[in-house]
Order: C-alpha cells, then structure tokens, then sequence
C-alpha cells in the first residue's frame, strides 16, 4: 500500500521551521538562514536532508546543550584566496553561508576563493552552498566530514563519515549540474527515512560488525552509533570497486579537517565538524556564456545518447530535483505519519497555536 502522508505549503513549512529555531535561541536572521537550507532539499526531493531533521537534529541538540543557537563565526587565519573560519559548535548552517559568501567573494577578485571551516555542525545539504556559487556564475565546490559511518575496504568498523563531495556547475538550461551526494552507498538520512516508514534498508549497503548485511533501519541507526554497523563506500565491496568510495571519502576527510586543525575520524559525534568551500570564477577561464552553452551542450549529449531497454530517459545531475520542485511549487512538501507527529509536538511545545497543518 502507498504511504499515507499529508501535503503542507513550502511557505507555512519555511516558516514553521523559522519560529521553531527562533524558540530555542537562534536569532532571527540565522533562523531564516537555517531554514532556508532544510526547505531547499525538501523543495528537491532530498526529503533525507529536510523538516524530517528539524527535530532530532538540530532542536534536540540545542536543547541537550550539544550545539550553541547563537553562532560565533570567527575567521582565525586568512589570506587573499584562502581562509580558515571557526563556528565554536554554532548553526552549521550559518557557518556554511558565511563561509561560502567568502569563497565568491574571493573567487571574484581573484579567480578563486577556498575557505576551510572547524568546529562547526550539520550544515544541511552540501548542495546549497554549492548553487550558491553557481547563482553567481562560479563553479562551486563543497565537503564536509561527518559521524562516523564507513568503513575502509576490507574493513567493518565504521571510521570515516557518508563526507559528501560536491560540485555544481552553470549551464545554459534551467538548471545547474549539481553532483551533490555522500560517499557512501547509502547515507544516514536515507536509513532514517526508511524507519520513519518501516521499510527495510535493501541488502547489499550495510554491514555489521562480522561484514554480514543488515536490513533493519532500526538496528542499523542504533549499531551506528556502536560502531557495530557501517554504511559501505559508493563501489560496495573491493570487487565492486569499493575502495573507490573509500578513497574519495578520505579525500573529503583530510580536506575537512587537516588544512584547518579540525577533528576527525572517532572525534566527531556531529559536532566538531569539518567543511571546505571552493568557489572559481569561469571568467577567469573562459567567458561565462561559453562555459553555459558547452555545460548544456555536454548534459544535452548524455541525456540524448542510446536507452536502456525499459527506460525512455537519461537524467544528468541535478535534473530530477529541479524536476521535483517545478511539481512541489504546486503540491508542497508530503509529510509521513511520523514526521506529522514530530511537527505537532514542536508546535505545541513552542506555542505555535498559529499554524494550522492539514493533520
């Protein structure tokens, strides 16, 4: 049977999520920011990365004193490209746009800006920093370190964070190329999604301590937290080209945290996170309109080229989000049971008699 869910408003949704960080502490302009970066995965799709972390992410650890609701963004060391930024365990969101805003605006100057951040928090989707540069023609590129979830090939313990590694790209369409996706086969979002549900994870992405499969979200979130279970590297297995993901996850982990003294590997428990934010002006290449109509002109190849039997389309990166949001314009964001639940109790713990959800 299909999921019962209900379908909320992309505006009550955004400012919802606004009033609630403002409750517990952030201030407004930083809430606003918050929530814009939660509302821009659920606006694409990325239902992982949404309102569902509201809650158990961000509030629950403001609340148990794990992350400041004011954000002291200190830039502790910085040259005309480059710099190192600390958030002091703040709004990872707020760390990732003002350290993004001084990539571009060293990209600008200069041809290319790259600024590394500490001790910061979940930041949202890597994505939004990345169009970020893409809204004003740059290249970007974004990382960041995270719990432990993977293990190195031929391993079982789970040491190296899902450490997305991310690239968005302008062209002459629509849309950018986005290439915004963990490490890993499967990220800790997603399980959760599957447990808010009841499905089981697919076999085949995650393992235990003995290096058998597992396939229920429950156990698997719980074990993660053990360091019993890991999520495996995109390639799966050594055979299947494993170390792959391995390695680029490593990429990911020493750029999150050796170019800015940060923490890595075991010491992050969702605090003390690493990012890195690289923005690069086309212009300084090659003009910007030519840089657009070759990027089209490269997606447009792809999504031309011969079909599987079966499949009547190929996507290229970032297409079925925007895909997603041309529909959740006029359909707003679905909402499951469980994640109806947790929005009512915010809504009454914050005294947010305002809002009136269709559930």
């Amino acid at each position: 049977m299909p999921e019962e869910v209900a379908w909320v408003k992309v505006e009550t949704l955004q400012s919802f999520m606004v009033d609630v960080f403002k409750k517990v502490g952030v201030p407004e302009g930083d809430a606003e920011t918050c929530a814009d970066v939660l509302i821009a995965a659920d606006k694409q799709g990325i239902d992982s990365h949404g309102v569902s972390r509201l809650k158990p992410i961000y509030i629950d650890r403001i609340r148990a004193g794990q992350q400041s609701p004011v954000t002291d963004f200190e830039v502790v060391r910085e040259g005309p490209t480059t710099a190192v930024v600390d958030g002091h365990n703040g709004m990872g969101m707020v760390v990732g746009k003002k350290a993004m805003e001084m990539a571009i605006s060293k990209a600008k100057k200069l041809g290319m800006g790259m600024v590394a951040a500490r001790n910061s928090t979940h930041f949202g989707i890597a994505g939004y920093y990345a169009q970020m540069a893409v809204d004003e023609g740059l290249i970007g590129v974004v990382g960041t370190n995270a719990r432990p979830s993977i293990p190195p090939t031929f391993g079982t313990e789970n040491m190296l964070g899902t450490n997305p590694l991310t690239f968005g790209m302008p062209s002459d369409e629509a849309f950018p190329f986005m290439l915004d996706c963990a490490t890993s086969i499967i990220q800790r979002g997603k399980v959760e999604v599957y447990a808010r549900v009841g499905k089981k994870v697919p076999e085949g992405l995650v393992i235990d301590a003995n290096g058998d499969y597992m396939t229920d979200p429950d156990e698997i979130l719980l074990d993660l937290t053990k360091g019993k279970a890991a999520l495996l590297p995109i390639g799966g297995l050594e055979e299947t080209g494993g170390y792959k993901g391995y390695g680029y996850a490593t990429v990911v982990e020493i750029l999150s945290a050796s170019l800015q003294g940060g923490a890595f590997l075991k010491a992050l428990t969702g605090t003390n996170l690493g990012h890195f934010f690289i923005a690069i002006d086309v212009n300084a290449f090659t003009e910007l309109d030519d840089f657009k109509k070759t990027t089209g002109d490269i997606l447009r190849g792809l999504r031309a080229s011969r079909k599987m039997p079966g499949h009547d389309k190929i996507y290229t990166a970032g297409e079925k989000e925007y895909l997603t949001w041309q529909e959740r314009k006029k359909t707003g964001i679905p909402l499951n049971k469980s994640l109806q639940k947790e929005l009512l109790q915010l809504k009454e713990e914050c005294g947010l008699k305002k809002y009136k959800f269709p559930f």
